[in-house]
């Protein structure tokens, strides 16, 4: 369930419903195949209540690997104090948080008017960015320090920004909730996929940045061509060793995959 899923339904009750329904249609896929499909539960993030039971359920019942959240509800982001009580149920289940891009509440200023730029070409880039950046501020790390948060398309550019991050943020004045610089966040909770972002710059980038044990081969299918995906993680300029824990290794560690 990637875009806005039920996160968008202004009808709550309605969202939780369908949540479970997806979630239940997922696992029925899985269950066909159980050697090649693993799950990431659907969320009506609408309801923290709602959102935590039914990750519980889709973690211990249907055997899911954690949940994909697509970015804010209803203009509601993921630091939001309502949201405490799931970051805390998340890391107790020891589960990964797949946070999903998707488009922005309101139009930024500065796109309007260049509809070339909207949604996957760069609007979805800088909210997917500024959100998990959202995270670091706002102190969620410093309390829940096992979380782990998957981010797409190379890291949403993030891997590019962490000398600057770090130099601006040290001149910040405001009163910090959070004792590291954001890198140091970025590094020990996040692990990033190429899905997206077929090009050996950005992956170099990102194995420098964070390191190849939290890189992982992914396409984006159906938004992007298997094939095309496929030639460039076989012929990225990266050892062996380091191209297995691309392609597999990575993954089946932290999601506790059975390869």
């Amino acid at each position: 369930m990637t875009g806005s899923g039920v996160q968008i339904e202004r009808d709550t009750q309605l969202a939780i419903k369908r949540a479970r329904q997806a979630n239940d249609a997922l696992a029925a896929e899985i269950a066909r195949r159980p050697d090649r499909y693993a799950g990431f539960a659907h969320l009506a993030m609408q309801d923290v209540r709602a959102a935590i039971a039914e990750l519980q359920r889709c973690v211990r019942e249907l055997g899911f690997k954690g949940a994909m959240i697509n970015h804010q509800t209803n203009g509601i982001y993921l630091d939001d104090p309502r949201y405490e009580p799931f970051w805390e149920v998340v890391q107790e289940l020891d589960v990964t948080v797949y946070l999903h891009p998707d488009n922005a509440y309101e139009k930024p200023h500065v796109l309007r008017g260049c509809p070339e730029l909207d949604k996957a070409t760069w609007e979805r880039t800088t909210e997917s960015a500024s959100h998990a950046l959202r995270l670091v501020v706002a102190g969620v790390f410093e309390r829940y320090p096992r979380l782990r948060i998957i981010l797409g398309h190379m890291g949403e550019t993030l891997p590019y920004m962490f000398w600057r991050l770090d130099s601006r943020y040290a001149l910040t004045q405001t009163d910090r909730k959070s004792n590291m610089p954001p890198s140091a966040y970025l590094k020990s909770n996040f692990s990033v996929t190429t899905s997206g972002q077929f090009s050996d710059v950005p992956l170099a980038c990102a194995i420098s940045a964070l390191g190849e044990d939290n890189v992982m081969f992914s396409i984006d299918y159906p938004y992007e061509d298997s094939n095309v995906a496929a030639r460039f993680i076989e012929a990225a300029p990266v050892s062996e060793a380091a191209r297995a824990k691309l392609c597999s290794g990575n993954a089946a560690r932290l999601l506790r995959l059975s390869l």
